[in-house]
């Protein structure tokens, strides 16, 4: 599938298959992300794997968007290792996760998995149930699995503003 393709066919899923996702097709999936650009290519990212059931409960009391999925992909940023611009100490951690997720996403749909970008999550509680060290900062869930029979977008999915709103010229 080319580029746009992918782009445009992949949706947030919200209902999940009981279909396990096995070793290798994570393995894939991950590989994306490792191969995502960072800021001074510092790679930063934490990527924890959830699945095992008592994990999945513990990091499910941080949201109520996990929609049930065999595996949550909790994305994380060590800010130790972050790049930090100059001129005011901005950190990149978050652009950094930010594009991981995306790599992750993308991949997985390309394989014939579905995933939603989790934002609406208690940061503290996903911590304690990862056991995070403080240095770790959570950015994203990413609940990952094959689609359910009867998944489908939402009905807003293909609503997109026209390009002349977003993006100007100069």
């Amino acid at each position: 599938m080319d580029f746009t393709k992918l782009a445009e066919a992949r949706y947030s899923l919200r209902k999940f298959s009981d279909r396990a996702v096995d070793k290798a097709t994570l393995d894939r999936i991950l590989h994306a992300a490792r191969v995502a650009p960072t800021a001074c290519n510092f790679q930063p990212q934490k990527i924890y794997v959830v699945q095992s059931a008592d994990a999945l409960a513990k990091l499910r009391q941080s949201t109520s968007y996990h929609f049930n999925a065999p595996v949550i992909l909790a994305i994380c940023y060590d800010r130790n290792q972050t790049w930090k611009r100059a001129c005011d100490g901005q950190c990149s951690g978050l652009v950094d996760a930010s594009i991981i997720t995306t790599h992750l996403m993308l991949q997985a749909a390309e394989l014939g998995l579905g995933t939603t970008w989790v934002g609406s999550f208690e940061p503290a509680k996903a911590a304690k149930a990862l056991d995070l060290p403080a240095n770790i900062i959570p950015v994203a869930l990413l609940p990952l699995g094959y689609p359910a029979a009867d998944a489908a977008p939402a009905a807003m999915h293909t609503t997109r503003k026209d390009i002349a709103e977003t993006v100007i010229w100069l």
